[in-house]
């Protein structure tokens, strides 16, 4: 169970905002995070990271906060700002559709797939480029990995450039710790990472990082990461594509045992 938290300075971001307000209701209403959570239908775990701005809330838990306290629709008109600073407009389409994704093929070339991110890694990454809503945008990313947490949690398969190893970002705690996430994610029954080795000069993921999501019920969507925005389509032609190179990508990587004694060895060399 997550312990109780202070809020962070409300004036500090609309998610720490948000995260205030549901703390102020909540003491006024007499109730401790393990009663909220009941009342929203949720748990107190993601009460207490909500209230410390850790998670983004969902439009479900607004909803649910303002049946539970009678607030009138405070945190409803609440959560279309906060989602906005968390997660840009064009990029919001593709977070519903992960949430509901069966299965996940993503390729990456330069950073540690989002998905697999350790909070300090995700801040290191933001705060290179100084956006004003950094705290939003770290957890935005984090919120999304709720995905595992599901009672069936999704197949997913990971590949990445050897050299995204390579880039310590954040630093050798920071990283040491991230490539640790890695060697834990890759136990699991449900997750396959693989990692295409340097010494591979050439190989058909060094147009850019894609993932490709799949359904139960429906076509698979492609999602191709972009400078200032990505592109997502189920156009079958491009979807075809991108699965012929994730094949093909999955054949020049390291098995999964190999890769994982890679990460070992990268992990090794950071205490060096």
């Amino acid at each position: 169970m997550a312990a109780e938290t202070d809020s962070p300075d409300p004036t500090s971001s609309l998610l720490a905002f948000f995260g205030s307000e549901l703390r102020r209701v909540r003491t006024e209403a007499r109730k401790s995070q393990g009663e909220t959570a009941k009342l929203a239908h949720t748990t107190q775990a993601m009460i207490s990271y909500v209230e410390a701005a850790k998670r983004v809330p969902s439009e479900d838990l607004a909803r649910d906060l303002d049946l539970a306290f009678g607030t009138g629709g405070h945190f409803g008109r609440l959560y279309p700002l906060v989602i906005k600073f968390a997660y840009p407009s064009w990029f919001l389409p593709f977070v519903e559709l992960e949430r509901e994704a069966s299965t996940f093929r993503s390729f990456e070339g330069q950073v540690i797939p989002g998905l697999l991110q350790t909070e300090d890694y995700i801040r290191s990454l933001y705060s290179a480029v100084r956006p004003d809503n950094l705290d939003e945008l770290v957890a935005g990313r984090v919120t999304r990995q709720e995905i595992f947490e599901r009672e069936m949690p999704p197949h997913t398969w990971f590949i990445m450039d050897e050299h995204v190893l390579l880039r310590r970002i954040g630093g050798p705690v920071v990283m040491g710790a991230q490539l640790e996430r890695l060697l834990v994610a890759g136990e699991s029954p449900r997750t396959v990472i693989q990692v295409i080795p340097a010494s591979v000069a050439a190989h058909p993921g060094l147009e850019g990082p894609f993932m490709i999501l799949g359904f139960e019920e429906g076509e698979d969507v492609l999602y191709v990461d972009g400078f200032t925005r990505g592109h997502m389509t189920a156009e079958p032609t491009d979807v075809g594509t991108a699965a012929r190179t994730y094949d093909l990508l999955r054949a020049t990587a390291l098995s999964p045992q190999a890769s994982a004694e890679l990460i070992e060895a990268r992990l090794k060399e950071l205490h060096k």
